[in-house]
Formats: structure tokens, C-alpha cells, sequence
């Protein structure tokens, strides 16, 4: 970090410029356009706004990153409050993501978990940048992912008697290795058992399950009707994944669509994998995986079996809460609170003081002004696909037209 950023006061209000990744599933064009700039020809899967080591924001203005003028400026730019629980660090990471093509099944690790995995890969003489690892840091991951398009996902165990019913419809349909299994699953503790022998079968008897389920899959998807939704993404999924249990184990999960606005909150150890679609996921700052497939990164099925929660849900959306013009998306932790603000032209929102903020603009232009920061005369205009970030302890009104994500944290929580 630059040493004009360290010995001059900090800016409450800094404007970011962000680090786009380029993941094979990514979207080629859907990050480009929100920021009005043409396509590179390479995917643009994840655009990261916040100060996570892997890829930290940098704040043009200082000639620095986000995550060196946090470390340098603490205090400043996280509140006392904020570091009392969370440490010096910012506790959220925001993203867009931009999903052309499936996701990994995956889980994130609690607390406890991720201490406990970080350092046993540490133990083992892994590198922080090694591929094989699962537990990069030792933070946990809980995120929260709210839809700019409609939003396809698998989120969450489906209910046990309605998966039973998605079975014998296969076994209906010619898929024998699934006879007797429904009962199997409703049995106590055959959810778990049943993904254990999805997950850990060996590759000639995984094989021998999808010859067999796949085609019953394709059948009941023509057919149309109950499970034809579920059965078609399955047998999408194993033409793309060849091989990958993966396949099969969607059939166990909620099949969900979120509409633009809707959001879905992801504790720990719930399973999903997005299959496409773009939205704004805010979470813990982390990237603690476990993956179990659709993938050809590290997958660590004996991990992940440990840490499932195997609970089944109808994986509703997040219920928002209307504040005026302000739509909050509540999340049962502290380490993160996602609002949005859909400003017509004369709208104003007055936000009080509270912890960091980061506001992301996905549309129109949003005129932010950091209250209470009266000797820097401190405001911007934030255009599609822009963000800034606000020090702690100061208010921020926002004027229209367009639309903001603002992300802060709730240390009280």
C-alpha cells in the first residue's frame, strides 16, 4: 500500500474498481454488460467486491487495495464494533455472479468446521493456494444469493416421502436399481445412507446406477408432469458431466427457479449447486469449499459426508422485509446484511451510521453521499456494475434513478 494512504485522513466514501474470474461456467457476456464494456471472449463468471486476500478490490484513489487499507486503517474503516467481534478484517465478501453452466455440488463448513479443517490441511504442509484444499482459511461461509435473472439452482433436500415418490416414478419408468430403494430412504437415517452409497459407490457400480436411471430420467422428463423438471436437469446434468454421480444425487435436491429480486439464504452444511443464472451473492468472507461433483476441481466426499446437514426443506425464498424504499433480505447471521433500494428520479433514501458498507449499482446511475463527512464533501455517482465503500460510523443517503445493493454487518447479531 502506498504511504499517502496511510498518512493522510482516510476518505469515508471510495470508489472500487473490481476483479472479474473467469470460471469456466461463467457467463461470457452478462458481467460485460452490466458494466458497459464488450465481452473479452472469456468467461465472466465471478465479479468479487470486498477485501478477500485471493482477489481484494482495489480503491483507484489511493492507489492501493481495500484489503491494505483495511489492515492500515482498521479502526477507521470498520468501527470499533465491527472488530470486536469480527477482528480486523472485513467480515463480508459481495459478489455477481454470472452462471452460464453448472456449478459443483457443494457445502460450506461452520465455525468449528473451518478451524478445524483449515488447520489440519495446514498440518499436512499444503499451501494456501493449493488446489487440493478445502479449508483455504478458516472462516465459515454462509452466503446469501439474490437473483438478477431468473435463477436456476438445486438448494436443499427435498422431503423425504415426496423423494421416494420422485423414485418408484423412475422405477416406473425402467430405472431397476432403484427398486426397494424408497423404502430405503424413508427409513430413519436413509437420507444418509442413500447419498453416502450415491457418493462413495465405485466408479463401474456409479456407471451401472446412471445406465440405468439416466434413460428412466429422459422418459418421465418427455412425458412431462410431476418430476419432469427434475428428471430433465438430472439427465442435462449427467449428458454434460459424464460419469459424475452427481446426476443421480440431483434427484434428491429441490429443484428451484428464483425470479429477479428473490433471494436464498445457504447455512452451513446445506447443500446446492447453482446451474445458471446471474444474482448478488453476499457472504461470510471465505471460499471454503466442499465439493462432492459436477466438477473437475478438488472434491473431498468423505469431508463433505462429515460436515452435511441432512435436514430436508421446500427450500422457500428469503422472505424480504420493506423498509420504505428500502428491501431488506434477513439473514440469521452478523457477518452480513444485503438491502436493496429500488430508486425512481426524486427518490431519496437516508441510511443512519452503522458498520462498513459496500453499495453495488446494477442499474441506472445512484448519487451516493456519506453523511456526516461534511469536510471531504464526500459524494459520487455509482453507474451499472460500479461499487464503493463506506467507512463505518458514517450515514449515506442515496438519490435515484436506479438501483443499489448496499451490504453491511450487524455485530449484535
Amino acid at each position: 500500500m502506498c504511504s499517502s494512504a496511510i498518512d493522510r485522513p482516510i476518505r469515508p466514501l471510495l470508489e472500487l474498481e473490481n476483479p472479474v474470474r473467469p470460471y469456466v461456467w461463467g457467463s461470457l457476456d452478462f458481467i460485460p454488460e452490466l458494466l458497459g464494456v464488450p465481452p473479452s471472449g472469456e468467461p465472466a463468471a465471478e465479479m468479487w467486491i470486498g477485501a478477500h486476500p485471493t482477489a481484494p478490490s482495489r480503491v483507484p484513489l489511493l492507489d492501493s487495495t481495500l484489503l491494505d487499507l483495511i489492515a492500515a486503517a482498521p479502526e477507521a474503516t470498520l468501527g470499533v464494533e465491527t472488530m470486536s467481534v469480527f477482528g480486523a478484517r472485513l467480515p463480508f465478501l459481495v459478489k455477481i455472479l454470472a452462471a452460464a453452466s453448472p456449478l459443483s455440488i457443494q457445502t460450506h463448513p461452520n465455525w468449528e468446521q473451518a478451524q478445524a479443517g483449515h488447520l489440519a490441511e495446514n498440518s499436512r504442509g499444503l499451501a494456501g493456494n493449493d488446489p487440493g484444499r478445502s479449508y483455504p482459511d478458516a472462516n465459515h461461509k454462509p452466503e446469501l444469493i439474490c437473483a438478477l435473472t431468473d435463477f436456476d439452482a438445486l438448494v436443499g433436500f427435498r422431503d423425504i416421502s415426496a423423494s421416494a415418490d420422485l423414485l418408484r416414478t423412475l422405477v416406473d419408468h425402467g430405472a431397476e436399481l432403484l427398486a426397494g430403494k424408497p423404502g430405503r430412504l424413508i427409513a430413519h437415517g436413509g437420507l444418509r445412507a442413500l447419498v453416502t452409497e450415491i457418493l462413495t459407490a465405485p466408479a463401474s457400480k456409479g456407471r451401472e446406477l446412471l445406465d440405468s436411471v439416466i434413460p428412466a430420467c429422459v422418459s418421465v422428463a418427455a412425458q412431462g408432469g410431476r418430476w419432469s423438471v427434475e428428471c430433465a436437469t438430472a439427465a442435462e446434468l449427467a449428458e454434460m458431466f459424464p460419469g459424475d454421480a452427481g446426476a443421480v444425487l440431483a434427484l434428491l435436491l429441490n429443484r428451484v427457479r428464483l425470479t429477479p429480486g428473490e433471494a436464498m439464504f445457504l447455512s452451513a452444511g446445506r447443500i446446492h449447486a447453482y446451474l445458471r443464472g446471474a444474482g448478488v451473492e453476499v457472504m461470510a468472507s471465505s471460499d471454503n469449499v466442499l465439493r462432492c461433483g459436477l466438477t473437475a476441481k478438488h472434491v473431498d466426499v468423505a469431508e463433505l459426508l462429515r460436515v452435511l446437514d441432512f435436514t430436508t426443506d421446500d427450500a422457500r425464498p428469503v422472505r424480504a422485509v420493506s423498509d420504505g424504499l428500502l428491501l431488506r433480505y434477513p439473514a440469521p447471521v452478523g457477518d452480513f446484511v444485503l438491502s436493496l433500494a429500488e430508486l425512481a428520479a426524486g427518490d431519496r433514501i437516508v441510511l443512519p451510521a452503522a458498520g462498513p458498507r459496500i453499495v453495488l449499482c446494477t442499474g441506472g446511475t445512484v448519487r451516493l453521499s456519506a453523511i456526516g463527512a461534511e469536510d471531504y464533501a464526500d459524494e459520487m455517482l455509482l453507474t451499472s456494475g460500479r461499487a464503493a465503500f463506506l467507512a463505518a460510523g458514517y450515514g449515506l443517503a442515496l438519490a435515484g434513478p436506479g438501483r443499489v445493493f448496499v451490504t453491511t454487518t450487524d455485530p449484535a447479531r
